[in-house]
């Protein structure tokens, strides 16, 4: 299998580098067939046993929005209680969510009991479908990203009420709900990084060689490891 040619592996990189969880998001409908392709990538992730588990739902409706909406700030309100002072203030400041702007909702569920019994993979960690289905949702979100869309992830939810609101039948379990659309903006760093919430961990202190907190032979590894030499 032969790599890509030069301009098509930097347009992947740029699409890694500049993938931003989007919050903000303009009026403007996203073309049918745009939803299409990013759907369509979605739905050739990688999954264990090429069990396939993941469903969309695509909510367009301004009611059920507005009903996950109040979910949404209810729940963001009930976890202010984690932080204390200052760092409550900025929590309650941040805007975590665009589900009314977004002119698309998506709800990626998880069919456990897909191909079953007997997926490959899956005899020793159970667990493998729901990392297939965060697979398919990377490859959407990369799509998005190439494609001059913004995706924001909503984790704000009761998974229980949630499934009640979208008519989400056991045992399909919801994964991740998107809000998709032009955003207003792609910043140059995440905003939890730009207003110092947490920092950009070093890659270099996350990495082992061969056993947890190993280190011998990483210095040929090390000196490559800035962002810039993705483009390289």
């Amino acid at each position: 299998m032969k790599a890509f040619p030069p301009k098509e592996r930097q347009g992947v990189y740029r699409a890694i580098l500049s993938r931003r969880d989007v919050r903000a998001f303009r009026p403007d409908p996203v073309p049918p067939v745009l939803l299409a392709r990013l759907l369509h990538a979605a739905h050739h992730g990688p999954s264990v046993g090429f069990m396939q588990p993941w469903n969309f739902i695509v909510i367009t409706d301004t009611a059920v929005k507005q009903r996950v909406h109040a979910m949404v700030t209810r729940e963001k309100e009930s976890a202010a209680s984690d932080f204390q002072g200052e760092r409550r203030d900025v929590y309650r400041s941040l805007k975590l969510d665009g589900i009314l702007e977004a002119p698309i909702n998506l709800c990626v569920t998880c069919d456990p009991t897909r191909f079953d019994p007997g997926v490959i993979g899956r005899h020793t960690i159970r667990e493998t479908d729901f990392f297939s289905v965060c697979c398919a949702i990377e490859n959407l979100w990369l799509a998005a990203r190439a494609e001059g869309l913004g995706v924001g992830w909503v984790s704000l939810l009761r998974t229980e009420e949630l499934c009640e609101l979208l008519a989400i039948p056991q045992p399909i379990v919801p994964v991740a709900y998107l809000c998709i659309g032009y955003p207003v903006g792609f910043t140059d760093r995440p905003l939890l990084e730009t207003i110092g919430w947490a920092p950009r961990l070093d890659l270099a202190e996350l990495i082992s060689m061969n056993i947890w907190g190993g280190r011998e032979g990483m210095a040929d590894l090390v000196g490559h490891l800035g962002e810039g030499g993705m483009l390289k």
